[in-house]
């Protein structure tokens, strides 16, 4: 079986450079599986889950805010806003920000950002989805 080559870029570092069975990840359009040979095309990235396969399993995870994918056939590269692999999410910080979130969405103020809180959540929900196994 021929192995897709990955790249993962954020604004600060290259995360990943390697080849991997097939890289899932959330697009605007929805969950994209990616494996050697698929057609060509651009997507952008929605906040999500990103997946590294090999052999039927995700070998890494990562959580994903954003960007886009281009991938030629033989390449997939994720250029994303931000990343961070699921090892270097912090549990406990993720279910605490996701509590204040939910608290802020709780509360009907004109002082509360809905929008804000709302991507809050989202954000520490995709990072607690990313740490557990």
């Amino acid at each position: 079986m021929n192995k897709v080559k990955i790249k993962i870029v954020t604004p600060e570092k290259e995360m990943y450079n390697g080849d991997a069975d097939m890289v899932i990840f959330r697009s605007k359009c929805g969950d994209v599986g990616i494996m050697h040979g698929h057609l060509p095309m651009v997507t952008v990235l929605d906040y999500g889950v990103l997946r590294i396969m090999e052999n039927g399993e995700a070998v890494k995870k990562a959580a994903v805010f954003g960007g886009f994918a281009e991938i030629d056939g033989e390449c997939v590269n994720i250029l994303t806003d931000a990343a961070e692999w699921s090892d270097e999410i912090d549990l406990s910080r993720a279910e605490a920000a996701r509590d204040r979130a939910e608290k802020r969405l709780m509360l009907s103020s004109p002082d509360i950002d809905e929008l804000r809180s709302e991507m809050a959540l989202k954000r520490a929900l995709i990072r607690i989805n990313t740490a557990e196994k």
